[in-house]
């Protein structure tokens, strides 16, 4: 079998690689519960802000930014609010990101039990 990405590899291949960006931008602690939320349909900025418990406006403006940015959601502006949704690409993302979930929670055990046998 043929490695996954090109050895050795490089600081170069790293920072050039879409799959790490990508992987980076879901693996930070928001973006992904963000994209839960409107994984519902479109919800004004109060609603997310409500949504998510522990995390500050500041931070849920930064978050909604960095994923409009990446074209994971979009953003409305109407009379009433500010209301985000998921773009079709960040809707093709969401079975990824659930296949990722149910990864861990079917291998959660294990990965604890492997975890106490490297602190011992």
């Amino acid at each position: 079998m043929s490695p996954v990405i090109p050895l050795p590899a490089t600081p170069a291949d790293r920072a050039t690689c879409a799959a790490t960006d990508i992987l980076t931008r879901v693996g930070e602690k928001w973006s992904v519960l963000i994209l839960a939320v409107l994984s519902d349909g479109p919800r004004g900025f109060n609603e997310l802000d409500r949504s998510v418990l522990g995390l500050s406006r500041r931070i849920l403006t930064r978050t909604l930014r960095i994923l409009e940015s990446d074209g994971l959601v979009s953003r409305r502006v109407t009379a009433q609010r500010v209301e985000y949704a998921l773009t079709d690409l960040g809707s093709s993302l969401l079975p990824l990101i659930i296949a990722i979930g149910e990864w861990a929670v079917r291998n959660a055990g294990e990965i604890e039990a492997a975890r106490a046998r490297h602190r011992r």
